[in-house]
């Protein structure tokens, strides 16, 4: 049986992203796989990926200052969802990101609790949100 997503959803991937341009295909690979898990306990069991447009956001807490930039690991973060969430990364309508360098934590005035939780656990994290409105939150 087959089931949409449910949308709006959020998780939380355990450690540092990888660059498109990483030397280490396989800890490329490794990286998008553990993306797919992060996500399978937040989407229903027997789901298929949405055709529907969709706004993604990305924030980045590393446990150190970042080395690299920030636009390097978006793309492998994309494609990793790309056929497991949605069709095709072209479905992206809005994408934010923002990395949160130790020091340079915002204060979020109602975090989610996925949100608090990407906060409060060992760094780097990366907390990923998606929903199907791709003018949510645009006034």
């Amino acid at each position: 049986m087959t089931v949409e997503i449910e949308f709006p959803f959020e998780f939380v991937v355990e450690g540092t992203p990888v660059s498109l341009q990483t030397a280490r295909p396989e800890s490329l690979h490794q990286w998008k796989a553990r993306i797919v898990e992060a996500s399978r306990p937040v989407l229903p069991e027997g789901h298929f990926a949405t055709a529907n447009p969709l706004a993604v956001t990305l924030y980045y807490f590393p446990s150190d200052r970042m080395s690299g930039d920030i636009d390097n690991i978006v793309k492998p973060i994309l494609d990793a969802m790309s056929r497991h969430i949605y069709v095709d990364d072209h479905q992206i309508e809005r994408l934010v990101v923002k990395k949160f360098e130790p020091g340079n934590i915002f204060s979020f005035a109602l975090p989610s609790a996925i949100l608090e939780d990407a906060l409060s656990r060992p760094k780097p994290a990366l907390y990923i949100r998606l929903t199907n409105d791709p003018f949510e939150d645009l006034v």
